[in-house]
C-alpha cells in the first residue's frame, strides 16, 4: 500500500485521528492520569520511556486499529523507537493500517498579543528528512490563542502557514493546530477572526498544496463548515482541549463532518494497573465513543 493509499484514508475513512504525541510538558501529568506517580522516574530518560511503554501498550491492543483509528500523531521519541520490534511508523501503517504523523513543534513562546506562538523549530529540514525515512505522512504544529486580539491570531495563522508551506515542500502534510483555548471569556469572537485568517491563508493556496486542520471544538455548531468544505483542505480535526470525553464527544458530535484528534481524551479511563483485558475494553469503549462521534 502506498502514499496515495494512505492520503485516501485520511480524506475519507471513517473514523479519527489518535493523539499519542505528549511531548516533555504534558507528560508527567499524562503518566498521572495513568495511575503512574512521579516517583517511579527518576530522570527524562526513565519518564519518556514509561510514557513510550503506555503508548506501546496502546497500539499493540487489538481494539487500536484502522477500521476506526485512521491516524496517530506520534511524539518525536516514538517515532524514533519501536512497537513490536518494528519502527513505530512502520509499525502502525503495515500491521494496523493506521497512518503516521509526527508532532514538530518544539513548544511555544511567551504570551504577546493575547497568543502564544511556536518556539523556533532547530533542525527542521533535518528532522523533516527523518520523517520522511521512517515514513511518516504529516506533520503537526500547535500554537495557542488566549485572546480575541486581531492582530495576535494573525501572526498565529501566518506563523502556522508559512510553516506548513515548508512542511509542504518535502512532501509531507502539514496539520495546523491554532488551539483557542476553551475557558476563555470571548472563545467565540476569537473563532470568528482565527476562521476569516485561515480562509484567507486558504484562499492564497494553489492547487495540489492541501493542508489539514486541528481545531478547539467551536462555540457554535457546524461553525467550521467552510474550512471543512474548502478544496484546499484534506481533513478537519478536532483537539478535546481539556473537555472530558463525555463532552467532548457531545460536543463534536454537532459539528458535522469534522473528526477527533484526542490526546487525553482518548486515554481517559487507561490505567496501568489495568490487567489487559481491563486495559483493552477500557480503550476499546473509549475508542468506540470517538468513533461514534466522528462519523456525524
Amino acid at each position: 500500500m502506498s502514499r496515495k493509499d494512505q492520503e485516501q484514508k485520511i480524506r475519507t475513512g471513517k473514523g479519527f485521528i489518535a493523539a499519542l504525541d505528549q511531548s516533555g510538558g504534558s507528560t508527567p501529568k499524562a503518566l498521572r492520569l495513568y495511575g503512574i506517580s512521579d516517583d517511579a522516574w527518576s530522570n527524562e530518560e526513565e519518564m519518556f520511556d514509561l510514557i513510550h511503554q503506555m503508548r506501546v501498550r496502546i497500539a499493540t491492543s487489538p481494539a487500536f486499529n484502522g477500521d476506526r483509528v485512521i491516524g496517530a500523531i506520534l511524539f518525536e521519541r516514538t517515532m524514533d523507537g519501536q512497537i513490536a520490534g518494528k519502527p513505530s511508523a512502520s509499525y502502525l501503517w503495515e500491521e494496523k493500517g493506521i497512518v503516521p504523523f509526527l508532532k514538530i513543534d518544539k513548544g511555544l513562546e511567551a504570551s504577546e498579543n493575547g497568543v502564544r506562538l511556536m518556539k523556533p523549530i532547530p533542525d527542521l529540514d533535518a528532522l523533516l528528512s527523518r520523517a520522511i525515512e521512517a515514513g511518516i505522512f504529516g506533520t503537526k504544529e500547535r500554537s495557542v490563542i488566549e485572546a480575541a486580539n486581531r492582530q495576535g491570531i494573525a501572526a498565529i495563522v501566518d506563523q502556522q502557514f508559512e510553516l506548513a508551506g515548508r512542511v509542504l515542500d518535502r512532501g509531507l502534510v502539514p496539520i495546523i493546530e491554532p488551539e483557542v483555548l476553551i475557558d476563555i471569556a470571548d472563545k467565540a469572537e476569537a473563532e470568528e477572526i482565527l476562521r476569516e485568517e485561515i480562509l484567507r491563508h486558504l484562499n492564497a493556496l494553489p492547487e495540489g498544496r492541501d493542508v489539514m486542520l486541528k481545531l478547539s471544538l467551536p462555540s457554535q455548531p457546524d461553525f467550521y463548515r467552510p474550512l471543512i468544505e474548502h478544496p484546499r483542505v484534506m481533513r478537519v480535526v478536532a483537539l478535546s482541549g481539556g473537555y472530558s470525553r463525555e463532552e467532548a464527544n457531545r460536543l463534536l458530535a454537532q459539528n458535522h463532518g469534522m473528526i477527533a484528534s484526542f490526546s487525553r481524551a482518548l486515554t481517559e479511563g487507561l490505567s496501568a494497573n489495568q490487567s489487559d483485558e481491563e486495559f483493552n475494553a477500557a480503550l476499546d469503549r473509549a475508542i468506540q465513543s470517538i468513533y461514534e462521534a466522528s462519523i456525524t
